[in-house]
């Protein structure tokens, strides 16, 4: 069974296997977790990243898809990239979020990660409401049949923290 762990902080100075990036499609990096990642992680990711556009993901990584590259400069092994949906009250998208989950869970088995990493995915720019996202990404990982034995959610700030502090409890 899978071990939940809550940490408020940064993403990028977590001890693990494997960090997810909530990406964009383009891969190339952008802002908040996914400029972080990019960042601390130096040249290395985004060399991948290239790689990866340049070959099989020519046209960026789809909505709820995962691919991993190296962690670069990170205290990590693998960042394991996701593309979070865009919020929209008027479309259920919840399960391509749902998705984000369980694809970066069966990239994290194919790698042979242990512990892994998540940020709130699509709960920043991407609009989704955090209670719900905490939703989602719990029920998610809960669900989820891994070889993952800890899933640890880094979350940048105490609202977030709480949020997925009540989906524990």
């Amino acid at each position: 069974m899978t071990t939940i762990t809550l940490v408020q902080g940064d993403i990028t100075r977590q001890s693990v296997d494997a960090v997810v990036n909530a990406a964009n499609s383009s891969l190339l990096g952008g802002g908040g977790v996914d400029g972080a990642i990019h960042r601390r992680g130096g040249p290395a990711i985004l060399a991948d990243c290239r790689k990866l556009r340049a070959g099989h993901y020519g046209k960026g990584l789809p909505t709820g898809r995962a691919v991993a590259t190296t962690a670069g400069d990170l205290d990590a092994q693998w960042v394991i990239h996701t593309v979070g949906p865009r919020y929209a009250r008027e479309d259920d998208r919840s399960e391509l979020l749902v998705s984000c989950y369980r694809e970066s869970l069966r990239v994290a088995d194919e790698l042979g990660a242990r512990t892994v990493a998540f940020p709130a995915v699509s709960a920043g720019i991407y609009g989704w409401p955090m209670d719900d996202a905490a939703r989602i990404a719990v029920e998610t990982v809960r669900a989820a049949e891994t070889d993952v034995e800890e899933v640890r959610f880094v979350l940048f700030d105490e609202p977030a923290y709480d949020a997925f502090a009540g989906q524990l409890g």
